[in-house]
């Protein structure tokens, strides 16, 4: 999944250089819904004492 979070960023810069708004606005704002995703499962498996190392 972070894999998906640093494509869709750069995708997001890219974007916004060329003047893409939509794109960039969009693909940021999915990178932004992956980044907490993440966020949120690593603060269980931490409370619960289980880690996910992939």
């Amino acid at each position: 999944m972070l894999e998906w979070i640093l494509i869709l960023l750069i995708i997001a810069a890219v974007a916004s250089l060329l003047g893409f708004r939509g794109v960039a606005g969009l693909s940021a704002g999915i990178a932004r819904i992956l980044i907490f995703i993440v966020l949120v499962v690593i603060l269980i498996s931490l409370i619960t004492g289980i880690l996910i190392v992939a």
